[in-house]
């Protein structure tokens, strides 16, 4: 019985993760699919003569990506309405713009770093690229509803959540590519 009992706790925790993490994971591949246009640095150059953020920042992908995030999110929140799935945590309209901001904000970020390393866009920054997201969905939340992290954020959530993200993130880079949306499949 009571290893039953800890098996669903394991499961509903990586439930748990998923369904917090879900508008923080879709609008990465959206901004990707669906991106193009204008850059958001405008195509300029920080102080040091290397462009800010690169060409793959645009903000149409920035704007449809963080709507596709919050559609998401919402969903969730009306599925949760209805009574159904009440073992998972329960997103807020607020947590889930911020996590769908916060993902493309902490990609944005990690690009930013990424060209002062002279990393070029899209090469590969192992560990970097695969919790950009997580970071900023985290540090943006935090900053305007720590609450929120601190009621639903379980150690064990938190340790799917390392586990599931560079897996995912894997699996959504390897599609993009073979669909024609990624130059490279990572």
């Amino acid at each position: 019985m009571s290893i039953n009992i800890h098996l669903e706790s394991v499961v509903i925790a990586l439930a748990s993760a998923l369904w917090i993490m879900l508008p923080a994971y879709v609008p990465n591949p959206v901004a990707a699919a669906l991106g193009g246009g204008r850059p958001i640095d405008g195509g300029r150059n920080f102080r040091d003569g290397k462009r800010i953020l690169g060409d793959g920042k645009t903000w149409r992908g920035f704007i449809t990506g963080v709507i596709a995030g919050i559609l998401v999110g919402l969903a969730e929140i009306a599925v949760q309405g209805t009574g159904a799935l009440p073992m998972l945590p329960t997103h807020t309209v607020l947590t889930v713009v911020l996590f769908s901001a916060g993902a493309l904000l902490g990609d944005m970020t990690k690009s930013f770093f990424k060209r002062r390393l002279g990393i070029k866009s899209g090469d590969q920054w192992i560990i970097a690229d695969q919790y950009d997201l997580v970071a900023g969905a985290f540090v943006l939340t935090a900053l305007i509803s720590p609450g929120w992290i601190i009621a639903n954020i379980t150690p064990l959530i938190g340790l799917w959540i390392v586990i599931v993200t560079p897996i995912l993130h894997k699996t959504a880079n390897v599609i993009g590519y073979l669909a024609g949306v990624k130059k490279v499949p990572w």
